[in-house]
């Protein structure tokens, strides 16, 4: 019997794509709604799923910037055999996203147990819930807003790419939370620091999802569930992406960091009152 329904399935699928690329922490949710489920949170197949559905809401941001991702390819491609081509942003911006997802990949093989242990737990997520919020509040505040995507840097995207081990290590902490708040504090504007995001988050989230498929297969997990699963978190992010972009143009991050806050004080009194299974 397959470790997650087709109706969980639906139900996870929706919260992971209303929530990957927010700053509000896809893990933590997809745990926390997993624990409500009685589904648990540390069963390698359990983990394994929540990783593979990732891969739909990616699959939203290739097609949401299919355009975007088409010419940074073409330029990488055209630069690897034309000198000129080289010293196009473009060129250069698709060796940063390729360099800034090394310390991701290293650490995500070397601390899995870890990761798929004692840092699994909801008490961790609604630690980092909060303490995630007051970063990202810190971030929004010192920011000074003034540098646009055509202004990034290898500096940001290596500084960008390496946050997004707090919330590999760390689930509630938020990857969307951690790399736009380090994009903030380097002083790109909220759009840029949002899409900064998105790219470096690709290859990331890709990986670890092919990655964990066998498991997620082998381990009690049926196919069915997993398609669903994936399907819906697709439809569901896309929406999610062009919401968040039209949102950061006008607003701050401050609604995230109230939205987080309550989540977390309410998941530890969920946990502490033996409502929820940590």
């Amino acid at each position: 019997m397959s470790a997650i329904s087709v109706g969980q399935a639906v139900v996870l699928g929706v919260v992971e794509g209303v929530t990957e690329f927010l700053p509000v922490s896809s893990t933590g949710h997809l745990k926390i709604a997993e624990g409500l489920m009685d589904i648990p949170v540390d069963d390698n197949s359990v983990v394994g799923f929540s990783a593979v559905i990732q891969v739909g809401a990616i699959a939203a941001v290739l097609v949401y910037f299919f355009k975007d991702i088409v010419r940074i390819v073409s330029a990488w491609l055209r630069g690897l055999t034309n000198r000129e081509e080289r010293y196009h942003h473009d060129y250069k911006f698709a060796w940063w996203v390729i360099y800034a997802t090394i310390p991701i990949v290293a650490v995500g093989l070397a601390a899995k147990p870890l990761i798929e242990g004692p840092l699994a737990s909801l008490w961790v997520v609604a630690g980092s819930l909060i303490v995630g919020s007051g970063v990202m509040w810190c971030a929004d505040q010192m920011g000074r807003h003034k540098r646009g995507e055509d202004d990034t840097s290898f500096k940001d995207a290596m500084l960008v790419g390496t946050s997004q081990i707090l919330a590999l290590l760390f689930p509630g902490f938020s990857r969307s939370g951690a790399t736009m708040s380090t994009a903030l504090i380097l002083d790109l504007d909220r759009v840029a620091a949002t899409r900064l995001s998105f790219f470096l988050g690709i290859p990331a989230l890709t990986g670890a999802g092919l990655y964990e498929l066998k498991d997620a297969l082998g381990a009690g997990v049926g196919a069915a569930p997993l398609a669903v699963g994936t399907i819906v978190s697709f439809v569901v992010a896309y929406a999610s992406i062009a919401w968040l972009l039209k949102f950061v143009a006008r607003h701050s991050f401050n609604a995230f960091v109230l939205y987080r806050i309550v989540v977390g004080v309410l998941l530890f009194g969920l946990l502490g009152t033996g409502t929820l299974n940590a």
